[in-house]
């Protein structure tokens, strides 16, 4: 290793180090948001006896995963816009490949999972970059999300584009470095650092022989070219496995952002972190769980009353335990008594249940935003407009999350430009015929050529809309179109396209063919008297 090298990699795991020991905090609170997410918070309570009631009434966790409910029925999709005229094919041809990108990299599951770090953690983080083992080897720029418990941003800014580095990392086995570095492999010494994702209960897992796959990004101002560039390098077991300054000194990606979109929550101020449900409503979970306790121990206890015996009764106590016998024999009754357990007030046993609804109330998720309605509410129409008067936080959260989105997209389109060389087949549907064909894209599509043969990058903008609705303002939106249908403001063809239902393509498809066919024997019968 150059002396160069050792510099470097001292110096980054320095930083690394530093990052670690600001994060310690941040680690132990995610983990203990997913512990009472599953409802298992009484171990962080001490207690004398073990056999007293734990329960646990899951309000918190039926909280969240409402919300989440509705943000999954509000996934975001991208519609490329074309910034200029004559771009509009191009634009749909983007449009089109953002979309098998995230078919392909499954983002359905991966926003699955950035919606419950962002509700139980308090902040998701997204990633952009180029895969070229997607698309059958062709390679493909993909969105995918990153576990906040295996990346670090700088603690000393708000801003993630200030941060000094961003470290991502994850854990892997020796033999993996040995066979995708052979050569580093061999100096590679044992890793100071244990791995810091929360580990699962029930699973066991061994951390023998496990490095950390260190990922330092880096953002750099370049005083020459008035641009930012943004460099990775690989580390492990103090060796440094890969550098882009040495294949790409132009910086890694040519956006020169580093490729990470992190969305908060409830705001830190600080931090680009945040806050979840769980930090603004733990509270009052304790609170309910620990008078449910004190209910369910009175309840216990009452339903074993003692029996205080003197001992100028006479009566023997085991002999009184045996409640097969029908005749005692003893000296008085007056040394018998029993000690029954005194009834808890009756406004305890429905404050927990107060406690619970205050936490679905403040939360946003009340009986309308779930669904929930009384008094014959029976339309479509009637049950949509109370959902979305109820709904008001997930709406407020949706919008958070289609900014990210559009944010992470125009790196994603950057990412196609830059690194798009072997041609795609992109499917498009042809505006006159209907029918789909195949086209090829590469980056170079993204370009145009000036009347001096310039290469300009042509400029598009990203419009978010929510990719699945859920089926009561389905149903409202299909009661208004049908009504504009009938009071003839607006013509059937139309209408079935403003409609939303499975199977709309395959229906207009139809449509499309069958007046097709008409025309044409309409053609046919005009033209057969002129045969004549």
């Amino acid at each position: 290793m150059t002396n160069s090298n050792r510099n470097k990699t001292e110096r980054l795991y320095e930083l690394f180090e530093e990052y670690r020991s600001a994060y310690a905090a941040e680690w132990d609170r995610l983990e203990r948001c997913e512990r009472i997410y599953r409802g298992d918070h009484w171990q962080d309570v001490p207690q004398q006896d073990e056999n007293e009631p734990r329960p646990v009434t899951p309000v918190l966790q039926s909280t969240i995963e409402n919300v989440r409910a509705d943000l999954i029925d509000n996934m975001p999709e991208a519609v490329i816009v074309s910034d200029g005229a004559g771009h509009e094919r191009v634009a749909e041809m983007l449009t089109a490949l953002i979309r098998e990108n995230h078919r392909l990299c499954r983002f359905d599951r991966e926003y699955a999972n950035m919606m419950h770090d962002l509700l139980v953690g308090g902040y998701m983080v997204q990633e952009t970059g180029y895969d070229s083992e997607l698309n059958g080897g062709f390679g493909a720029a993909f969105l995918r999300a990153v576990d906040p418990h295996s990346i670090m941003f700088d603690p000393l800014v708000a801003d993630i584009r200030q941060s000094r580095a961003i470290f991502k990392f994850a854990p892997y086995p020796l033999d993996w470095f040995r066979a995708h570095y052979p050569e580093q492999a061999a100096d590679m010494r044992e890793d100071i650092f244990r791995p810091v994702r929360v580990q699962d209960d029930h699973l066991r897992q061994e951390n023998r022989d496990m490095v950390l796959l260190i990922e330092a990004w880096e953002r750099e101002y370049d005083n020459e070219s008035g641009r930012h560039r943004v460099h990775m390098t690989k580390l492990a077991g103090g060796v440094i496995l890969e550098d882009s300054r040495d294949h790409k000194p132009q910086g890694y990606f040519a956006h020169g952002e580093y490729p990470f979109v992190v969305t908060p929550l409830f705001l830190r101020k600080g931090t680009p972190l945040g806050y979840g449900f769980v930090d603004m409503f733990e509270t009052q979970q304790r609170y309910a769980d620990k008078l449910d306790q004190i209910i369910l121990k009175n309840a216990l206890m009452a339903s074993h009353n003692k029996l205080l015996i003197t001992g100028a009764s006479g009566f023997d106590p085991e002999d009184l335990r045996d409640w097969s016998k029908e005749v005692h024999r003893g000296e008085s009754l007056a040394g018998v008594t029993w000690f029954p357990t005194a009834p808890l007030p009756g406004y305890l046993l429905s404050y927990g249940e107060h406690i619970r609804q205050s936490i679905r109330e403040e939360s946003g998720t009340n009986d309308f935003s779930r669904g929930q309605t009384y008094g014959g509410v029976t339309a479509a129409s009637a049950i949509a407009a109370l959902q979305e008067a109820g709904s008001k936080r997930s709406r407020m959260i949706a919008r958070a999350v289609h900014s990210a989105f559009e944010e992470a997209v125009r790196q994603e389109l950057e990412v196609e430009r830059e690194f798009c060389v072997l041609p795609r087949r992109i499917t498009l549907e042809n505006a006159e015929t209907g029918r789909e064909e195949a086209i090829a894209f590469t980056g170079e599509t993204m370009f145009e050529l000036t009347a001096r043969k310039n290469r300009l990058p042509l400029e598009f903008g990203v419009s978010v809309k929510a990719q699945k609705e859920n089926r009561f303002s389905v149903a409202a939106h299909n009661e208004l179109v049908l009504s504009l249908v009938k009071l003839n403001m607006i013509t059937p063809a139309i209408g079935l396209d403003m409609l939303l239902f499975d199977g709309k393509r395959e229906a207009q498809a139809k449509m499309r063919e069958h007046l097709r066919m008409e025309q044409e024997q309409a053609q046919q019968a005009q033209a057969a008297p002129l045969q004549r």
